[in-house]
């Protein structure tokens, strides 16, 4: 391509059904000019603020890619500012009142940015990580800052220097989510009344059954990276104690949790990182422990390790089943619309509405804005149109997706509408969508 072009979404004034025309030529004719002429001209930018932009991302893209290839799970740079300036803002707080980032001196790294320089901060190897502290000093702001860190952020974000492996997925409980046909019997078995978990459905999970489903969903995708805060986990799913077990015999017991399986993904190359406040018991299970204290961190592996007790092996960590998507399961035609017409729109950056179905994605944490959410309910009818024959698995399905994203843009949704409002998401932001349909049928691929 020979230039650059700008897309975006203009709301046409109305009365009603009717186009009010007066104050639609006004906007078209005068208010859209400027707006052009002010923002996509470059002789009307901050030419110097331009370019930290671009230079921003392509150190950003750098980093993530000697970070992976230094075999590391995350980085975090020293001077980042990790909080934000409240609970529903992406701004930072103010730099006088927060405790920039400074990496324990165990962990720190350097790497060289094509414009930055050399840069320092907190490298996290592929392995077992906990991060542990007391309540309110930093725990959970970290681990938010990681998941965000598979995307890059703007200057002055505070974040720039944080890049987290670009499989990382978040892990968490979600009660009352529907479950299709995931085998989660590496975590759960013998359920009362002989129910299977080998093909397991149902329309309502619980916590321990819905965590289990996303930690075998996202492994189905190709996740490398579970991120987990014990605050949204289910806490049954994530240990059981000594006291508990001695009460509740192990044959009564659906559950294997997390605790005993997170070794063998990580001999199977999937990394850890958790936010463990209460449960000590993942100290014996930990390759790093980093510690949170107002703001500041610190390596505590060392001490962590003295407090070690063996931990049985659980062997392998089971089997991984493919599922296939099935076409005829995916529909978005409204009750009393004509045939053929099928209506997908979204509701903010967590709601899809599907024809007469809502696909509620309040505990996908990744997704960066409503543009992705709207590409996403956009590519669940590309993907079964094209690549959903009843046999393709869904990982197969999303590398299919992905790789035409590849080729043809975004404009692959919706071929000749030059949309303006989409923002290309995840694989897994996509595959989530799919699981939480409710009306889809999967079928399990054996082979």
């Amino acid at each position: 391509s020979s230039g650059i072009e700008a897309r975006f979404t203009v709301a046409l004034p109305a009365a009603g059904r009717s186009i009010l025309g007066q104050k639609a030529a006004q906007i078209l004719t005068e208010a859209l000019p400027t707006v052009v002429k002010q923002a996509l001209l470059y002789q009307s930018l901050d030419a110097k603020a331009v370019l930290r932009h671009v230079d921003c991302v392509e150190d950003q893209d750098s980093l993530r890619r000697q970070v992976t290839e230094a075999g590391l799970v995350a980085f975090v740079g020293d001077g980042s500012i990790l909080p934000r300036a409240s609970g529903n803002s992406d701004a930072p707080m103010d730099a006088q009142q927060a405790i920039k980032f400074q990496s324990p001196p165990s962990l720190q790294r350097q790497f060289a940015l094509p414009h930055r320089g050399t840069v320092t901060g907190m490298a996290i190897p592929q392995g077992i990580t906990l991060i542990v502290g007391g309540g309110f000093h930093g725990k959970s702001t970290l681990l938010q800052a990681l998941q965000l860190g598979v995307y890059n952020v703007i200057p002055g974000d505070g974040r720039e220097l944080v890049v987290t492996d670009a499989s990382a997925v978040t892990i968490r409980a979600e009660d009352g989510r529907s479950v299709e046909s995931v085998d989660i019997s590496p975590f759960i078995n013998n359920l009362p009344f002989g129910k299977q978990t080998t093909d397991f459905s149902t329309p309502d999970a619980s916590g321990s059954t819905s965590q289990a489903a996303n930690i075998l969903e996202a492994l189905e995708m190709g996740a490398k990276t579970m991120l987990i805060d014990e605050d949204t986990a289910a806490t049954n799913f994530m240990v059981r104690d000594k006291r508990m077990m001695q009460l509740v015999a192990s044959h009564k017991e659906p559950i294997t949790p997390y605790i005993a399986k997170v070794r063998q993904l990580s001999r199977d190359g999937v990394s850890s990182i958790m936010v463990i406040g209460g449960c000590g018991d993942y100290f014996d299970v930990a390759d790093l422990v980093i510690m949170q204290e107002n703001y500041a961190a610190s390596d505590v592996t060392q001490q962590a390790s003295l407090l070690k007790q063996p931990l049985p092996d659980e062997g392998s960590f089971g089997k991984l089943a493919k599922r296939a998507p099935q076409s005829d399961t995916i529909n978005a035609a409204r009750e009393g619309d004509r045939p053929g017409h099928e209506k997908v729109a979204i509701n903010g950056k967590h709601m899809i509405r599907f024809g007469d179905l809502e696909i509620g994605l309040e505990s996908v944490h990744q997704l960066a804005d409503k543009s992705q959410t709207r590409a996403i309910g956009d590519a669940l009818i590309l993907a079964r149109d094209s690549y959903m024959d009843g046999r393709t698995p869904l990982s197969e399905v999303l590398d299919k997706l992905e790789r035409r994203f590849d080729e043809q843009g975004l404009d692959a949704l919706m071929p000749g509408r030059f949309i303006g409002n989409y923002a290309r998401p995840r694989r897994y932001e996509m595959g989530m969508a799919i699981n939480r349909l409710r009306s889809i049928k999967f079928k399990q691929v054996r082979g």
